[in-house]
């Protein structure tokens, strides 16, 4: 499967998963600038992204501590989620992502 994304410059990269690869690690195998401090355990929002409004609602919903930690996250949007809950499944290809302007990857300096 495609998962589109597009790049604080307005840039897109197609990256191709599988279903059952978590989207933090397919935009971190792209190149993104999606730092995962926590790597995946839900303590930082560093893998914050926003989801295109027509797949939102077609993704599991956001669990309560998600939520919270999204509370903590610069730029956050109405389709905000973090990236390491998002596991890809059947169904997702062509899935579309928008990395915040806020998102920075420390781990590149």
């Amino acid at each position: 499967m495609k998962i589109e994304f597009e790049t604080p410059a307005g840039d897109k990269i197609v990256a191709e998963a599988k279903p059952g690869d978590n989207l933090l690690r397919v935009a971190q195998a792209a190149g993104l600038p999606l730092e995962g401090t926590c790597e995946g355990q839900m303590a930082c929002s560093t893998c914050h992204v926003i989801v295109a409004a027509e797949w939102f609602d077609r993704l599991p919903e956001a669990s309560e501590e998600e939520e919270d930690m999204l509370d903590l996250a610069a730029g956050v949007a109405r389709t905000s989620r973090l990236s390491c809950q998002i596991d890809l499944a059947d169904g997702m290809d062509g899935l579309a992502i928008r990395i915040p302007s806020e998102s920075h990857d420390m781990r590149r300096f």
